[in-house]
């Protein structure tokens, strides 16, 4: 059997999301992407306010906005506006992806969270300690909750400029941890920081929670009433006196994620066939409605508000709340109060001591294993990021303190904290390099099983120039149509490429082992290419009464199959196989091989063609 690395889901693994540009990847680059321009719009904001314009900064944030509907609206001054409306909408995306992980992603295996909730744990707990250790009594303790969150964008775009050269299995490491900030962030937002409850507004909070959870259970595929049912939600948690950013998080949270249905996705193809071929309204219609059930709501509306959130939202929260006047003596008080400092310790000291020691602990007693290509030195220089605080640290930090001064004290230890953690990080990173040779936080590249032609299943002359190796899984829907471009890939390199197929049978497909077993049974008896091929057209009956009807089909001694299939050696191969590919980098299928060197990208004929002829030409 598989070992357990080799047994991992369709969407585990960085490099396996980065090959599929799936949404993680996309999340990852585009919160990396955005951090520039928070840095610029921080940047916008303290200078606007520390110049002779401040007062059109102020007067900006505190012009009032009305919504509303039959007599009945919200109103709140811009700066609310910012902060208990758009940044709902990111408290959402956040959710959303979250879920998303949680279903069919990184976190669909449960012992990955181990470490990075004992992480989480300990950079939640020891920032807030270090915080009330310089803050112990007095008003100055209310902003504890300042320090326990850590800014996405910011982490890991300065992890691309200050990190290992190729860091992707340590960015999911730090996207899981601070998704766990992020939880625990909001819900202290909205229990710790709110107002007066109004328990009918909450009633009906509550309804709209009902709701979303209806709509999942039922299976609801359209966008329109999951987002009836999140603006209600906002209105009415606006209302109830708990911050809205709970709304946004848990409503996020509700939207139902799931991998591409293979009926659906056939569907969708036949109607977008009909429509190129009859290009008429009505069918395009159905066209259109076939393609959005086969793609998931919650990746849906991630795909639409993503950019929205990380380019525009996050920046223009920038612009509203970092913009500290630090004339008339703030800036000199600021660096004398015990808030800005504890703000500092627990962002920089807390973070740093309690996610990386909570995670190197956890991994010396066993309690779980962190990602394959990630090092202590990596943890520690991670640890240091997630001292960047900004986005969810300065809107506590509006929250937790009636007196302005303490707001501003404590915006400027956010602001201090952020640089001091990125110097931080990048000492820790270049330590780690230089003195344990941990120079990237990345799964192998290299096929670490060398092509034999005597053992490997070969399509093409053994001798052929050019090598194309793929690991695959009999019931991988992927893999079915991954195969079909490979066989346009032989016929276009004809004799001069030689095509060599690979078990990686994946835990979440029951009959995979079975039909990997029937194969190498079929080879016994040198019809190893025709079981394959029959294999895939048959996908979704590979229980072992069929694959016996298929032997038979192919007219192989029947007999004989069943002995073959029962025999451990054809176990220990597949075995063998699947631990080559987890030595190989491999996390999913199906995975390619040009040559000795790991696909990454689009596995269409197209983009397969282009790679092969790039290794033949080097």
């Amino acid at each position: 059997m598989p070992t357990e690395r080799g047994r991992t889901s369709i969407a585990s693994g960085a490099d396996e999301e980065a090959r599929r540009g799936s949404p993680l990847r996309t999340f990852i680059h585009t919160e990396a992407a955005s951090a520039g321009l928070l840095v610029a719009a921080a940047l916008i904001a303290l200078v606007w306010a520390n110049s002779p314009w401040s007062e059109s900064y102020q007067d900006l944030w505190e012009q009032s906005f009305s919504v509303t509907l039959a007599g009945n609206g919200v109103t709140m001054d811009l700066h609310h506006w910012v902060n208990d409306g758009l940044m709902v909408v990111f408290f959402f995306v956040i959710g959303l992806e979250v879920r998303r992980e949680l279903a069919v992603g990184e976190l669909t295996e449960r012992s990955r969270l181990v470490i990075p909730m004992i992480a989480g744990i300990g950079g939640l707990v020891v920032p807030a300690a270090l915080y009330l250790l310089v803050n112990p009594t007095g008003p100055g303790s209310a902003g504890w909750g300042v320090v326990i969150g850590t800014d996405t964008a910011f982490l890991l775009g300065t992890l691309a400029l200050v990190g290992p050269s190729v860091s992707t299995q340590l960015r999911v490491l730090l996207l899981t941890l601070t998704v766990i900030d992020d939880i625990v962030a909001v819900t202290v937002i909205g229990l710790v920081y709110s107002d007066d409850l109004d328990l009918a507004a909450l009633g009906v909070a509550a309804a709209c929670v009902v709701a979303l959870g209806v709509l999942d259970r039922v299976g609801e595929w359209r966008a329109s009433p999951y987002v009836v049912a999140v603006g209600v939600l906002w209105v009415a948690t606006l209302e109830s006196g708990v911050h809205a950013a709970i709304a946004g998080m848990v409503s996020g949270l509700l939207v139902p994620a799931a991998e591409p249905d293979r009926a659906l996705v056939q569907r969708a193809a036949e109607q977008f066939r009909r429509f190129r071929q009859s290009p008429m309204p009505e069918v395009q219609r159905m066209a259109r409605h076939s393609l959005n059930r086969a793609v998931s709501v919650n990746e849906r509306l991630q795909e639409v508000l993503h950019g929205w959130t990380s380019f525009v939202v996050v920046p223009v929260f920038a612009v509203a709340n970092a913009g500290i006047d630090l004339r008339d003596g703030l800036l000199g008080e600021a660096l004398r109060s015990p808030v800005t400092w504890g703000v500092v310790a627990g962002l920089v000291v807390g973070k740093l001591a309690g996610i990386g020691i909570g995670a190197i602990v956890a991994v010396r007693l066993r309690l779980g294993t962190l990602p394959e290509g990630v090092g202590a030195g990596h943890v520690l220089g991670g640890a240091a990021l997630s001292g960047i605080g900004f986005t969810v640290s300065l809107l506590i930090a509006g929250l937790a303190f009636e007196d302005e001064r303490l707001q501003d004290e404590a915006k400027v230890g956010v602001l201090l904290a952020a640089a001091l953690a990125a110097l931080v990080g990048w000492l820790v990173f270049g330590a780690a390099a230089r003195f344990f040779g941990q120079r990237d936080a990345a799964l192998p590249t290299t096929l670490s099983d060398p092509v034999d032609p005597d053992r490997d299943h070969v399509r093409g002359p053994r001798d052929a120039p050019l090598t194309l190796v793929e690991y695959l899984d009999f019931e991988c829907p992927f893999c079915a149509r991954a195969t079909g471009a490979a066989r346009e890939v032989r016929e276009h390199f004809g004799d001069r490429l030689r095509y060599v197929a690979r078990h990686m049978p994946l835990a979440v497909h029951p009959h995979a082992v079975q039909a990997g077993l029937a194969v190498e049974a079929a080879a016994k008896q040198d019809r190893y290419w025709e079981m394959h091929d029959l294999l895939f057209r048959r996908q979704d009956r590979l229980e072992r009464t069929d694959l016996v009807s298929y032997a038979a089909e192919l007219g192989l001694d029947v007999q004989r199959f069943l002995d073959d299939m029962d025999d451990p050696r054809l176990a220990d191969r597949i075995a063998r196989d699947a631990a080559g590919a987890a030595s190989s980098g491999v996390r999913g299928t199906p995975t390619f091989f040009i040559g000795d060197r790991r696909h990454q990208g689009p596995y269409d004929a197209r983009t397969l063609i282009r790679a092969l002829e790039a290794a033949g030409s080097d």
